[in-house]
């Protein structure tokens, strides 16, 4: 054999053992890929949901006359706010002066005939029939004083005016629409799941589009006994205070209801990994030998970048949350520090 020969053949005998011992290196890495891991805790975990709900008045008037008349006058306008008892129109009182004169001479008879009554000139019979007369005189004339002077039942605003005055009312729109929006209310679908998690009286937070950095408390005042077979959602009523008539009827909100709080072990989002096909959600646990299982979980509620999970995790367990691209259940992993 030439000293070439001889040379060569070291050389690739060298280069063997290279190639070799990188494909070794290479198989090492493949075998113990490198992950980041995180131990997970028992935590409080508030139970909260978020609904949308629309603000609607806690009262609600449609203002209207018993009988079609002249309008006579119009003392308010949309947008003012208006006091219990405040007389908001006028209707033409033709009808009501003619009652008030019947009424009158109704209470004169009936005056004359007691006098004659008590002198033993009239029966008790009789008597009892002017009386009858002098009290459907007297209910009528009440009747067209409450139908032609209209009052607002309710401290509110003035949300709906449908006629100007001189108008004839045609017992068609109401004249006017009063809303009382301190407090105001809600009515949220909550879902049937839901159903013996609320209770009376629980405390509420709402945030309306329109104010989005404002927060408002508000509380159950009702839940409705019924289920919706179509939604599988009942209503629950919210009263917010509304103090400073700061929400309006006919605003969109989400109404974030609290329900209490379960202790359950916590973990970060970026652990989960879904399975391809299935909408089953699984975690790798760190195992003491230095190999990952593969673990379904199931998982609670979402809270910024964390989940809550209701089974398949005990306290104190240690999961990846980076590197799970590579990793398979058994295989022995190594832990970045």
């Amino acid at each position: 054999m030439s000293v070439v020969a001889a040379v060569m053949m070291t050389v690739g005998c060298g280069n063997q053992e290279k190639k070799q011992a990188v494909e070794q290196t290479a198989a090492v890495v493949e075998e113990a890929p490198s992950v980041s891991v995180a131990q997970v805790f028992v935590k409080s975990v508030p139970q909260e949901a978020t609904y949308t709900s629309t603000v609607q008045p806690y009262v609600k008037n449609n203002i209207v006359p018993q009988t079609a008349g002249r309008i006579t006058k119009i003392n308010v306008e949309v947008g003012d706010r208006v006091k219990k008892g405040q007389i908001l129109a006028e209707i033409d009182k033709v009808q009501l002066q003619q009652a008030q004169l019947q009424l009158h001479n109704a209470e004169v008879e009936l005056s004359r005939l007691k006098a004659l009554y008590e002198a033993g000139g009239l029966s008790k019979s009789d008597l009892d029939a002017i009386e009858l007369q002098y009290n459907v005189a007297k209910t009528q004339v009440d009747n067209l004083i409450e139908n032609t002077t209209l009052l607002s039942p309710i401290d509110g605003v003035i949300t709906a005016r449908n006629y100007d005055a001189g108008d004839m009312y045609a017992m068609s729109a109401p004249i006017f629409t009063v809303e009382q929006i301190k407090p105001v209310k809600l009515l949220v679908a909550v879902s049937e799941s839901d159903y013996s998690k609320v209770k009376k009286g629980d405390k509420v937070s709402i945030k309306a589009d329109a104010f989005p950095d404002l927060t408002f408390d508000g509380k159950v005042e009702r839940i409705y006994p019924t289920i919706d077979p179509a939604t599988r959602t009942f209503n629950v009523e919210v009263v917010v205070p509304n103090n400073y008539s700061t929400l309006r009827p006919g605003m969109f909100t989400r109404v974030t209801v609290n329900f209490g709080t379960n202790n359950n072990v916590v973990i970060p989002d970026v652990a989960v990994v879904k399975q391809q096909g299935s909408g089953e959600r699984f975690v790798y646990i760190l195992n003491e030998d230095g190999t990952v299982s593969y673990q379904k979980v199931e998982l609670g509620r979402r809270m910024g970048t964390e989940y809550e999970v209701l089974s398949g995790l005990s306290d104190g367990a240690k999961i990846v949350t980076g590197g799970q691209i590579r990793l398979k259940d058994g295989i022995k992993v190594s832990v970045n520090e």
